[in-house]
């Protein structure tokens, strides 16, 4: 689950707790607007909560913000710091998951690089991210190529995660179809019951 308030308005903490009690098991803060003054007490927030519900907890892009509150890992993109550099902020022992979109070689790279996980998409339309629509096959061309876990990222929700389960995906990032839901615990719940139907 991926936190994001630029679209519905609800805290950062807010969604993360809701996800948390509907089973969420990773959560990612993401936010491109908030200075590190300010994302920080957030950060710890969500961390707390991780920590009650035994979930991981990432931050996107920024890998002093994820070392500074001790989350488990950072998330980067084509615009964040290289893998390598990224993996001498957070040392060896955070995870550092790369963004490859629809790149196959990027996420080939990504994996000779030391990357723990790789994320492709958008696999469909999004609101929440410009990004080039990938379809599934690129879960499958990814998955033929590494061994690490590919997570499915963009325009996900439950009326289409159950094909990006069964197409290979090891994990699926959501931001609309919780955070845009009237009860996000029941959202999150039901999320998780398609991934463990379609396994």
């Amino acid at each position: 689950m991926i936190t994001d308030e630029a679209v519905w308005g609800k805290r950062h903490v807010d969604i993360a707790a809701a996800a948390l009690r509907g089973g969420a098991r990773v959560i990612q803060l993401r936010d491109k607007t908030k200075h590190d003054a300010e994302l920080l007490p957030i950060a710890r927030d969500i961390l707390a909560l991780c920590r009650q519900h035994g979930a991981v907890f990432i931050v996107d892009d920024r890998a002093d913000l994820a070392v500074a509150c001790d989350a488990d890992g950072v998330h980067v993109g084509e615009y964040d710091l290289p893998l390598s550099a990224a993996r001498k902020v957070v040392g060896p022992d955070r995870l550092v998951g790369v963004s490859c979109y629809g790149n196959v070689e990027a996420a080939a790279q990504a994996e000779r690089e030391g990357a723990d996980y790789v994320a492709v998409g958008s696999i469909y339309p999004t609101r929440t991210k410009q990004a080039a629509v990938t379809g599934l096959e690129i879960i499958r061309q990814v998955k033929a190529r590494v061994s690490l876990p590919v997570v499915a990222i963009g325009g996900i929700e439950a009326g289409n995660l159950a094909e990006v389960v069964r197409a290979g995906a090891d994990s699926a990032s959501v931001v609309e179809a919780v955070a845009g839901a009237d009860d996000m615990v029941a959202a999150t719940r039901n999320l998780i019951d398609i991934i463990e139907s379609a396994r």
